[in-house]
């Protein structure tokens, strides 16, 4: 089952209000439990296919806080040129192991389809590759750093 399938049924459990969602599709068997409806205050996603099966508990909502603090919009100045953005929810890795390079670094010349890092969603590795071939002139994620859709990661010019 893909991952625009799964997060699709995710949000029609959480839109829906019931307490657990439980879909067959082929091998694969999906089921969903709504942190809002659960006991135990945390909801999980089991996905289980013939391999063995993975669990993956949801953290509680963030609380929006009613006090007004001022809060500080000091933002880092990002450079001009083309932005890879992230395609997925997931872990930012620099290169293919702790032991191996980085990728790319600031100021290396990448091609077109060259691996720039790989993010990890649900225990598995996807290469994100360069759109535009150019120079690196900004890294705009930290190695090991969860990024959300659409999350900028490399300025390239």
């Amino acid at each position: 089952m893909d991952l625009r399938k799964l997060k699709t049924l995710i949000d029609l459990v959480a839109e829906s209000g019931i307490s657990e969602l439980e879909v067959n599709e082929g091998e694969d068997r999906v089921r969903i439990v709504n942190a809002g409806t659960s006991n135990t205050g945390g909801g999980q996603v089991v996905y289980a296919n013939p391999t063995p099966m993975q669990v993956m508990h949801s953290a509680p909502a963030p609380v929006a806080s009613t006090a007004s603090a001022p809060v500080a919009t000091e933002s880092p100045v990002v450079e001009t040129g083309f932005t890879v953005h992230s395609p997925m929810v997931g872990t930012f890795y620099r290169a293919p192991n702790p032991e191996s390079p980085d990728f790319v670094k600031v100021g290396d010349t990448v091609a077109v389809g060259q691996t720039l890092c790989i993010i990890e969603a649900m225990k598995l590795l996807n290469e994100i590759e360069a759109e535009k071939a150019g120079v690196i002139k900004q890294i705009l994620c930290e190695n090991g750093q969860g990024v959300e859709f659409d999350q900028p990661l490399f300025v390239i010019a």
